[in-house]
């Protein structure tokens, strides 16, 4: 099996435990997914061969949880708003909080993620806009199988994931690749654990939908 040169989105969504793999690279499989293993880890500067090595011995081993691509469409829908709508609203809340208060204390240290606490209350807005538009226009319009109209919203939901990577992109510069300083506080590694969690969940989140739910939809065929 050739899997160095098929793209991120394809092994993500039919390797179990991919994922996990392209999080300890730093391999971006939601918005780049389009990007072939090999174009990827070039750009990165990683092994592509030793990569599909781990990712051909993931195709053994039995499937991590509920296979998306097979379950109802409105099953997948379910799932997002739980898992990660739901989920996206609590920690950015908190992490806003975490942020302003490491700001605050330990504005002096080189290493303190200054504008952090600005950069999520944005991401935050823009996310919250971005999940209301699913809620109220994009996921109704799905469950009710009315597929010949959903092109334009879902290419705006995809315009708006690659922003959503780009914000990704500019906290991992924030805070140096979300790595903790020598001596960081209580609070401060709460945060970056925080921010590690949101931003595999919200990665995680832009892949079901944009390898799996969009493509899905954009293949069935309308309801009669």
């Amino acid at each position: 099996m050739n899997l160095i040169d098929q793209s991120l989105g394809q092994l993500a969504r039919s390797i179990p435990g991919a994922t996990r793999v392209f999080h300890e690279h730093q391999l971006d499989f939601c918005c780049g997914g389009k990007h072939s293993l090999r174009e990827a880890a070039a750009l990165k500067g990683l092994d592509a061969q030793a990569i599909a090595t781990r990712l051909q011995a993931q195709t053994s081993q039995a499937p991590e949880g509920v296979d998306w691509r097979l379950e109802p469409i409105g099953d997948l829908i379910d799932h997002l708003l739980t898992r990660y709508h739901e989920r996206h609203r609590e920690q950015l809340t908190e992490l806003v909080r975490l942020a302003q208060r490491v700001e605050q204390v330990h504005g002096d240290r080189p290493a303190c993620p200054h504008g952090l606490a600005d950069h999520l209350r944005t991401m935050q807005q823009e996310l919250e806009s971005h999940m209301q538009k699913e809620e109220q226009v994009l996921f109704p319009m799905l469950r009710q199988g009315r597929v010949l109209s959903i092109r334009a919203p879902i290419m705006v939901m995809r315009m708006e994931h690659e922003q959503h990577g780009q914000a990704l992109a500019r906290l991992s510069e924030l805070t140096h690749g979300i790595t903790l300083p020598q001596g960081a506080c209580n609070t401060w590694r709460a945060l970056y654990l925080g921010l590690q969690a949101m931003r595999e969940d919200l990665m995680e989140h832009i892949h079901l939908e944009n390898n799996i739910l969009f493509e899905r939809t954009s293949a069935e065929p309308a309801h009669a």
